[in-house]
């Protein structure tokens, strides 16, 4: 390797910036962020730098042409003009001095270099190529970004003011195993989750359980170890690439996943490869597993200490059970927590290019559910009939003659716009375009099959000019327009 990497201590140190442009600014404002003083020489500023030297009592602008003399015991100094002769100046006198310099993409004049940073405070990781490819650098920073929780930080906090009392009640031998645990149980999730409070009395009670389990002063089960913990995660609508970082983070980590049957193969490949897969999906009028044993298949997983992940479709709090799901696991006093996906109607509807709302079509959106229990049309159909809206219905596929008939009945137009779009966000997605008094004929005709999204109101004429997503454009495919 041709740098080491180290991380230097810069709080109070007195550090030179040669440059007042928009690429010194971005330097300047990291060695604020690490705590240094930044003299900056330059006989102008640019508008980035002309605030932060107004911002920051730290920096002081020298508002003049490098010289020598400008080189005074600092700890470190960048060079940043545009001008390759003062660059070249500024790093022979630095190393005359003994002082690392680096100038800006001139790999070759730099006794040190600045790394493409991930900074989780007190956490801080480094990216380099070496100076032979930052763009490279900064493409690497971003695929770890999404592996590294912004609350990593907060975790370290937790773990640095518990140190010295680990040290003191827990033996040598066994420490590194706490740590392990700590770190990455059900105490990390809770400080993941925002629950802070709830982690530092977990970690004074998980110290205190193994000083005396350690010493013999306890006998009982080791609950705060093997406590297990329930992930309801929002799968969302099909692509992968919708999920949310902390949604792949729990995948990854997961001892146990149930998941449903909207669950995409391409999101369900993304989990723990070792982990148990445990499918309860539903399908009309086919409950493989009722949703009462899926309750309770939850609560008796974690309770055996596992990490269960429960991935649904979409958003797991838009018409995905799952209040009812944790109800039970609050009641038994399960750790669980939340994170919400991209719902059908959002991902979907982007995807199929129809705005859910736009100031010349539609002033606001209703979900519903065309799921009608009992077969009933329990719903309130004059509302969803009024106009100035859009109306997207989940699982409506079973009910779609009831939804043109009652919409109509109750004074929609019939010749009101409307899609059906199958298998939404994914490689197989289809859309289907007519109007809502053609939709049953759509779902006769075309032989759809779910999961379908309805995207009923004026919103839908959209559909042509705004449609970007074409999983099949090698094979000239088009929606089916009725």
């Amino acid at each position: 390797m041709n740098f080491l990497p180290i991380f230097v201590d810069l709080r109070s140190r007195s550090c030179l910036m040669v440059g007042g442009g928009e690429v010194a600014a971005r330097k300047v404002e990291l060695l604020i962020r690490a705590g240094a003083s930044v003299e900056v020489v330059s006989p102008k500023l640019g508008d980035s730098l002309n605030r932060l030297n107004k911002e920051y009592s730290q920096i002081e602008w020298i508002e003049s042409e490098f010289v020598n003399s400008h080189i005074n015991k600092q700890q470190l100094i960048y060079a940043a003009t545009d001008n390759s002769v003062v660059n070249r100046e500024v790093s022979e006198l630095a190393q005359q001095h003994n002082i690392p310099v680096n100038v800006v993409d001139a790999p070759e004049l730099c006794t040190f270099i600045t790394p493409s940073i991930i900074d989780r405070s007190p956490v801080v990781a480094a990216i380099s190529t070496g100076g032979s490819s930052p763009v490279l650098a900064r493409l690497i920073r971003s695929q770890l970004e999404t592996m590294i929780p912004s609350a990593y930080g907060r975790l370290a906090q937790l773990a640095s003011r518990f140190r010295l009392k680990v040290q003191e009640k827990i033996k040598p031998e066994q420490r590194r195993i706490f740590w392990e645990k700590m770190l990455q149980g059900p105490i990390a999730e809770m400080v993941f989750s925002g629950r802070e409070g709830e982690a530092e009395k977990s970690m004074q009670d998980m110290i205190e359980h193994c000083s005396n389990k350690h010493s013999g002063r306890t006998s009982g089960k080791d609950n705060i170890l093997n406590q297990g913990e329930v992930y309801l995660v929002g799968g969302g609508p099909g692509d992968p690439d919708l999920l949310t970082f902390r949604a792949l983070r729990l995948m990854q980590q997961a001892d146990v996943v149930v998941y449903d049957r909207l669950i995409s193969p391409a999101v369900l490949d993304l989990v723990r490869r070792d982990a148990e897969q445990i499918y309860v999906g539903k399908e009309s009028s086919n409950h493989s597993v009722p949703q009462s044993e899926i309750n309770q298949l939850l609560a008796k997983l974690a309770e055996q200490g596992k990490r269960v992940l429960r991935l649904k479709g979409g958003d797991p709090f838009i018409f995905g059970r799952g209040g009812e799901e944790i109800e039970l696991l609050a009641e038994r006093g399960i750790s669980f927590q939340i994170v919400p996906g991209i719902t059908a109607a959002s991902g979907i509807s982007s995807y199929a290019g129809i705005p859910l709302t736009h100031r010349d079509h539609a002033q606001s959106v209703t979900f519903a559910t065309g799921h009608l229990k009992d077969n009933s049309s329990n719903l309130n159909w004059a509302a969803l009939a009024q106009p100035g809206q859009t109306i997207v219905f989940y699982m409506g596929l079973k009910g779609v003659k009831t939804i043109s008939a009652k919409l109509i009945e109750h004074g929609m137009d019939p010749l009101t716009p409307a899609a059906l779009v199958q298998k939404g966000t994914t490689p197989d997605q289809k859309e289907y375009i007519g109007s809502l008094v053609t939709l049953p004929e759509i779902v006769a005709e075309s032989q759809i099959k779910p999961p379908t999204l309805i995207i009923i109101g004026s919103v839908v004429t959209l559909h042509d000019r705004l449609n970007w997503f074409d999983p099949e454009q090698n094979q000239g495919s088009k929606p089916r327009v009725f």
